[in-house]
């Protein structure tokens, strides 16, 4: 079994863009309608600001079987730092309190999966999310496809690393460069399959349900 987990991010920098229409949107329906096509189940970790900015489509994500959703903080600010140029949250709790409640009136029996912004942590964030009875949630295959101007080095990076047993962190941001994700997605599900290997959520990967 694979993993195959989404990022759907969202900062304050990131709301700019969109309010100033430097970005057309950060979030990616293409992709969700590949992932349908395919059959292929996923985790999405979501923000609070991207659940807020596009609440119809985190709805139509968690009225879908084949997703499950969790948390991957209010604003992306970074758990610890430095992180990849993420400013630093000044209320870790807080952060998951406010995603969390907002996961919860989406889908009530999300698992409690949380992701680090940036995949960035020390001791105080670990404590803070075990505080809040989270698990956090890395992984061990970068698909690269925050970064890539290729769709091709998509597809390289996740197959060259996946096996099984793999968490596989991807995005579902529309804007590019995450924007190609939905061009690689094919050729990354036919890879996987072909190694037989099998896309599952998380939870079903690490028996949670």
């Amino acid at each position: 079994m694979v993993a195959l987990t989404f990022d759907a991010d969202m900062t304050s920098y990131m709301e700019g863009q969109l309010d100033r229409g430097e970005v057309d949107s950060y979030a990616n329906p293409r992709l969700i309608a590949e992932l349908r096509r395919l059959k292929v189940p996923a985790t999405i970790f979501m923000t609070g600001l991207w659940i807020k900015r596009y609440p119809d489509v985190a709805a139509g994500l968690a009225a879908d079987p084949l997703f499950e959703l969790a948390d991957h903080s209010y604003d992306h600010k970074a758990f610890s730092t430095p992180c990849y140029g993420l400013g630093r949250t000044d209320d870790m709790r807080g952060s998951l309190r406010r995603t969390e409640a907002l996961l919860d009136r989406l889908a009530p029996a999300h698992p409690r999966f949380f992701r680090f912004p940036g995949g960035c942590f020390d001791k105080a964030a670990l404590r803070a999310v075990a505080a809040e009875g989270l698990t956090p949630i890395q992984w061990d295959v970068v698909g690269g496809d925050a970064f890539a101007t290729s769709k091709d080095v998509i597809v390289r990076q996740t197959l060259g690393g996946v096996r099984g047993g793999s968490i596989v962190v991807l995005h579902l941001g529309g804007g590019k460069p995450s924007g190609l994700t939905d061009d690689a997605l094919p050729a990354i599900v036919k890879g996987i399959r072909e190694r037989g290997l099998r896309p599952v959520t998380l939870s079903t990967l690490l028996g949670h349900r």
